[in-house]
C-alpha cells in the first residue's frame, strides 16, 4: 500500500473529489505508517529492501514475460546472444496503465524533441489514451498533436494491442519481429497473435525513445541519433506534468448513472444470442463430489491468465460464459505430452481439446482438478480465468504457487485454490490419477487439506495441500461463490 501524501491530495482535488481529500486530511496521520516504522523499519518487517534511486537505471522487460528485466544499455548484448531482433517495428503507449496525463506528457516531451531536432522515427508509433477524459484533455492541450506530428496513430480508448485488439497489417505472417510497449503484459501472442513477436515492456518515455531510434539496443541516456540534416543529436531528459494546468475536461465520458432503485429492472437477453448470456448462480460443491475427482490437466511451466482464458478474438464472448468457456486452458502446456489443448479423457482413454474433455466430464457430473506449476495465473487479473473452469466443473486448482489475484478470483468463485506443501509432490501426479479430498468436511483456516491421490495401478499417495482461506472465504466455498454470499446477505 502507499501512504496518503500531498500528491494524492492534489490528484483527488483535480478529479473532483475534494470531499474525499477533506475527509482524508482529517485522519491523515492514520493513513500512513507510524513515525516509528519509518525511523526503524527493520523492527517491523521481515525483509527490508533498499533501492538507491541514484543508481537505478531504466529497464526493458521481456521478451515473452514481464519477469525478465534488463537495464537499457545492456539489452543489445543480450539480444544478440539470444538472437532477438534488434530492429523495432512498433512502439506502443497506453492502455489501462501507463497512459495517464503525466505519462503522455513525458512521452510527448520526447516526441516533441524528435520533431524539433528533425529526427525521423524509425518505428511505427501508436497511442492508446487511458480514458476518454485523458484523450479529450490531451487533445485540448496539444499532446495528441505532438504525437501526430511524429506520424503516430492514435488508437481508440480501449485495451487495444495490450489484449490483442490490434489488426496489425505490417506483417505477412508469423515473422520474427520486435515491438516495445508500455502495457502491463507481454506474453507470447498476446498483442498480435504472432508467437514470434518479441514484445518488451518499458516506461512511456522509454518506449518513445526506443521507437524513435528504431533499435532495441538504443540507450537514450548515452547514445546519439542522426537527424535529417545528417547531424548527430541527443535526446534530452523527458519532462512530465503531473496534472493538467487547465484541469481535466471531457464532453462525454460515456457514463450512464444507474437507477436509484434497480430491484425491478429486468435484463432481457435473446436466448439465441452468441454474445450475451444471463449468469446462473454456482451451486456449492458437496463433500461427495470431491471424492474421485479426475485430473483435467497437469500444466507444465508458465500458465498465465492468457493461457487459461485467451483474449483477442475471444473477447466478443466475454458476456457469454458458455461460449467463452470454449477457450478454457487451450494455451496451457500438458506436462505429459508438452502439447497445448491436447489432454487425455479418463472416460474414453482418448485425447482431445481441454474444453471438450471437460464438458464430457461435466455432462456426467464428474468434478475435476487442474494441477499447475509456479506462479499459476500470473498476468491480467481477468475474472474469466476463474469463472470458466468453475462453470465447466473444475472444483480445485493445485499448484506450486499462485499469482495472488488469480488465487483470490478462484476463491471468489467457490473453488479450492491449493498449493503443494511439498513442491516435489507435483512429480507424483500421473495422467490417469483421481483425487479424494479426504478431510474436506473439516476445511478450516490455517489447516492443510489432505488429498489422497489414487494412481491407475491402484497405488496411492497422500499429499498435503496448503491454502490461505480465512473463515469468510471458506464461507464462499460452502455457499458456492462470494456472489452467493452477497446475495444472501442482501436478502436478509
Amino acid at each position: 500500500t502507499f501512504g496518503y501524501d500531498d500528491s494524492m491530495e492534489r490528484y483527488l482535488r483535480a478529479t473532483d473529489r475534494s470531499d474525499i481529500a477533506d475527509e482524508a486530511n482529517k485522519v491523515r496521520e492514520h493513513l500512513t505508517a507510524d513515525p516509528e516504522v519509518y525511523e526503524n523499519p527493520e523492527s517491523y518487517f521481515d525483509e527490508l529492501i533498499e533501492i538507491n534511486l541514484d543508481e537505478l537505471r531504466p529497464h526493458l522487460n521481456g521478451p515473452f514475460t514481464p519477469d525478465l528485466a534488463t537495464p537499457v544499455g545492456e539489452l543489445g548484448v543480450k539480444a544478440r546472444e539470444n538472437n532477438w531482433p534488434i530492429n523495432v517495428d512498433w512502439g506502443l503507449i497506453g492502455s489501462c496503465t501507463n497512459s495517464s496525463y503525466e505519462d503522455l506528457t513525458r512521452a510527448a516531451s520526447i516526441a516533441k524533441q524528435a520533431v524539433t531536432k528533425k529526427i525521423k522515427p524509425k518505428s511505427d508509433f501508436g497511442i492508446n489514451p487511458g480514458s476518454e477524459q485523458i484523450r479529450f484533455t490531451a487533445e485540448r492541450d496539444g499532446l495528441l498533436q505532438i504525437f501526430e506530428d511524429l506520424g503516430a496513430t492514435i488508437f481508440t480508448n480501449a485495451c487495444g494491442p495490450c489484449i490483442g485488439q490490434w489488426d496489425r497489417s505490417d506483417l505477412k505472417g508469423d515473422e520474427k519481429n520486435t515491438i516495445v510497449h508500455s502495457f502491463n503484459r507481454n506474453f507470447s501472442k498476446r498483442a498480435d497473435g504472432n508467437p514470434n513477436t518479441h514484445a518488451f515492456v518499458g516506461s512511456p518515455e522509454m518506449v518513445a525513445a526506443i521507437a524513435i531510434s528504431g533499435k532495441l539496443d538504443f540507450d537514450p541516456m548515452n547514445d546519439t541519433l542522426i537527424n535529417e540534416d545528417g547531424e548527430e543529436v541527443k535526446l534530452d531528459e523527458p519532462m512530465g506534468i503531473e496534472l493538467p494546468p487547465k484541469g481535466f475536461e471531457v464532453e462525454d465520458a460515456g457514463y450512464l448513472a444507474p437507477r436509484e432503485d434497480g430491484s425491478s429492472v429486468e435484463v432481457k437477453v435473446a436466448k439465441d444470442s452468441e454474445r450475451l448470456q444471463l449468469l446462473e448462480p454456482f451451486e456449492p460443491f458437496t463433500n461427495e463430489e470431491l471424492q474421485g475427482v479426475r485430473l483435467l490437466i497437469k500444466a507444465f511451466g508458465k500458465c498465465t491468465t492468457d493461457h487459461i482464458s485467451m483474449a483477442g478474438p475471444w473477447l466478443r464472448f466475454r458476456g457469454h460464459l458458455d461460449n467463452i468457456s470454449n477457450n478454457t486452458l487451450i494455451g496451457a502446456v500438458n506436462a505429459f505430452n508438452k502439447k497445448t489443448n491436447f489432454v487425455k479423457s479418463q472416460l474414453t482413454g482418448e485425447h482431445g481439446g481441454v474444453p471438450d474433455v471437460q464438458r464430457a466430464y461435466k455432462a456426467k457430473g464428474i468434478k475435476t482438478i487442474v494441477v499447475g506449476d509456479h506462479n499459476y495465473g500470473e498476468g491480467s487479473s481477468r475474472e474469466h480465468a476463474a469463472m470458466q473452469p468453475r462453470f465447466l466443473g473444475v472444483a480445485a486448482v493445485l499448484v506450486k504457487s499462485f499469482a495472488r489475484i488469480h488465487e483470490t478470483n478462484l476463491k471468489k468463485q467457490g473453488m479450492l485454490a491449493l498449493t503443494f506443501a511439498n513442491e516435489k509432490d507435483y512429480d507424483l501426479i500421473q495422467e490417469d490419477d483421481t483425487f479424494n479430498f479426504v478431510d474436506i468436511a473439516d476445511f478450516s483456516p490455517d489447516v492443510p487439506l489432505t488429498i489422497e491421490v489414487v494412481h491407475d495401478d491402484g497405488s496411492k499417495d497422500n499429499i498435503k495441500a496448503n491454502h490461505t482461506y480465512n473463515a469468510a472465504q471458506i464461507g464462499w466455498f460452502h455457499e458456492g461463490s462470494a456472489l452467493n454470499v452477497i446475495k444472501r446477505e442482501n436478502a436478509e
